[in-house]
């Protein structure tokens, strides 16, 4: 095992002398790759914004009000319950609805809106779809939905699209094409502007965000109930999306929702209770929320969210214009990517100090992920960086693993010449101790390991010992041991030795430059000796190091006895 763990570093080794610092070149150019073909053909990282999205949309701290305007009449389960001694199981007869609509008319809202497809005629009342049929005629402000079906089916379709009233085509359209949909049953609704889709498409993940509001195929556009809805009230959707990113008011439940049973009781009743003017100028939207009738879907704001309460948000948007914008498409997508993965290559590559490009780097990418929150708090936008982000991350962290690996984790292995079953390394020692007025705190010492990391040529390790030792330890304050590895060879001995006595030279400078005072010195001395891999590696280093340090004593001497030298004859 030790053999094969040796191998693997020496290997490690090898790979990173070959590679140095153009490893973060290579890697940046394989991260271009992948982005530009998940721009293109992948779009995993184009639809990450959904997790983001839906995290930052469910605690936004400025929610928009629900507008008050717009009153949900529910179908719940109390309705259903409350309804079926008289009218049985749901669907209950169309005259209920009849009688519904012709009483909240005689309150003038400005829309009854159906949430309700109305497929099939009901063979068992036909009175009662006659009467329904008859009231709806009569509704100038009365709407319902047109279910659009998979595409696929339209060519086997009879129903065109210039058979449903208003729609819009462009020229040159084929005015014989068929579509496949299921429209209202009752000819009562067939009004130019009254009818719209209301599909629900979830994303990939099964989640509602967005809201189709225009069905553009073959030259003919059909609108959605919701743009029906708001060109009848003369509010403008021209600048709608075709596909809105719904801008959510809140919970379930923020509208404001009465039961159908409490409502159709109280107006149809000898004597209502209710405030006979609770719908004037009310949007009323008749829909469903009971579970037993299947309009409940996962959205970003909840797993279960009333269909009828996703048709009352478009609604809402639409008319307030207010709709989450999202700034993303592939260009910007590419290029903020692009940025933020190059200006972290660059950093890695020209070795920019670690410390303070780790919390830049962080702080960056927090940023940018506050900067989204804010915008889509503040000005209804939704910046999508999450792509970017996790480009910049996955880099970062790749590059990161590779950096600690050559600068400590491998650091042993990278040494001149050795190969993995060398018998005997050469290493050379140089000792600094540093003479200042001033401590040196930790931001300088660590500012100090890294100049002498760049300034190196040779592989080496850096250790320093700081003033905060107890004991006997703390004679060996503030200083500063250096080692070069190496085969004892001519050729990696000179490149060692060139790297220290450039060291020792350009260190001082290094000191002042940081911001230590002029008066700084720095005291040096060289050690090399040698280590075998059969004797007990700790007490050789031991040795090692004491000699270097009795070195750089014993080289410091003379200037201590002229020192005293001088002292003496000044007393005398």
């Amino acid at each position: 095992m030790l053999k094969l763990k040796l191998k693997l570093g020496f290997w490690l080794a090898s790979l990173t002398r070959r590679l140095k610092n153009n490893f973060y070149l290579y890697l940046a150019v394989v991260f271009s790759v992948l982005i530009l073909l998940d721009a293109s053909v992948f779009q995993v990282g184009q639809n990450m914004r959904d997790k983001a999205f839906d995290l930052m949309v469910k605690n936004r701290i400025l929610t928009p009000k629900a507008d008050p305007s717009i009153v949900i009449v529910d179908i719940n389960e109390a309705s259903l319950a409350a309804m079926a001694e008289g009218f049985g199981r749901w669907p209950w007869p169309r005259q209920v609805l009849g009688e519904l609509v012709e009483q909240l008319q005689a309150q003038q809202p400005k829309a009854v809106v159906f949430d309700i497809v109305f497929s099939d005629a009901d063979i068992y009342n036909p009175d009662s779809d006659q009467y329904f049929n008859d009231v709806i005629s009569q509704c100038a402000h009365c709407f319902f939905p047109l279910l659009r079906l998979d595409a696929s089916q339209d060519a086997k379709s009879q129903l065109r699209y210039a058979q449903i009233p208003g729609l819009a085509h462009a020229d040159g359209a084929n005015l014989n094409a068929t579509f496949a949909a299921i429209p209202p049953y009752f000819k009562g609704a067939w009004k130019a502007g009254h009818i719209g889709t209301h599909n629900v498409y979830p994303d990939n993940d099964g989640v509602v965000r967005q809201y189709k509001m225009r069905h553009i195929e073959q030259g003919w556009t059909i609108p959605a109930l919701a743009i029906s809805v708001t060109d009848h009230l003369k509010f403008d959707s021209t600048a709608t999306p075709n596909d809105m990113l719904l801008n959510w008011r809140g919970k379930p439940f923020t509208y404001q929702y009465v039961s159908f049973s409490d409502v159709y009781q109280d107006l149809t009743s000898a004597q209502p209770k209710r405030y006979p003017h609770a719908f004037k100028d009310k949007i009323i939207i008749i829909g469903s929320t009971a579970p037993a009738l299947f309009d409940i879907k996962p959205t970003a704001m909840d797993k279960q969210f009333p269909g009828v309460e996703i048709l009352a948000t478009a609604i809402d948007n639409t008319i307030h214009q207010d709709y989450l914008k999202v700034w993303r498409g592939k260009l910007p997508y590419i290029a903020l990517s692009f940025m933020l993965l190059w200006c972290t290559t660059l950093a890695f590559y020209f070795k920019v100090d670690r410390d303070r490009f780790n919390g830049l780097f962080t702080g960056i990418q927090i940023g940018l992920l506050v900067l989204s929150y804010l915008a889509i708090n503040l000005i209804h936008t939704y910046l999508d960086l999450a792509g970017p982000i996790f480009w910049a991350v996955s880099y970062f962290g790749i590059a990161k693993i590779y950096a600690l690996a050559t600068d400590r984790a491998l650091q042993r292995w990278l040494a001149f010449g050795l190969k993995a079953d060398s018998a005997t390394q050469e290493v050379l020692l140089l000792a600094m101790t540093i003479e200042s007025r001033e401590p040196l705190a930790e931001p300088v010492l660590k500012r100090i390991r890294r100049d002498i990391e760049l300034a190196s040529l040779a592989p080496n390790q850096v250790d320093i010992l700081v003033g905060t030792q107890s004991g006997v330890w703390g004679l060996f304050g503030d200083l500063i041991m250096v080692n070069w590895q190496y085969d004892p060879q001519a050729t990696y001995r000179a490149a060692a030795m060139q790297d220290a006595q450039q060291l020792s030279q350009q260190l001082t400078a290094s000191l002042i430059k940081i911001g230590l005072p002029q008066d700084t010195q720095v005291r040096s001395a060289t050690h090399s000796g040698l280590i075998s891999q059969a004797r007990p590696l700790a007490a050789q280093w031991r040795i090692l190091f004491a000699q270097a340090v009795i070195q750089l004593e014993m080289q410091s001497q003379p200037e201590i006895e002229k020192l005293e030298h001088v002292q003496t004859a000044a007393a005398s």
